[in-house]
């Protein structure tokens, strides 16, 4: 593995032969570090979130299904 930083970023160079579905894992995780590296949400903000969430996709799931 090979790890080098430009002015603008961070190149990392890894084997062929890595698995990529756990490579994929990894980069995703790196993906939402980057999304969330300047946030000013808290974790209660985050919760609120998710349970606003889970709401609106439960009641979507029953209007679709006609589930009273």
């Amino acid at each position: 593995m090979i790890l080098e930083r430009t002015k603008n970023e961070i190149l990392v160079r890894l084997p062929a032969y890595v698995d990529l579905s756990e490579l994929q894992n990894i980069l995703d995780f790196l993906k939402y570090k980057e999304n969330t590296a300047k946030s000013k949400a808290s974790q209660k903000d985050a919760d609120e979130l998710s349970r606003l969430a889970n709401i609106s996709m439960w009641e979507n799931f029953k209007a679709k299904r006609n589930i009273k």
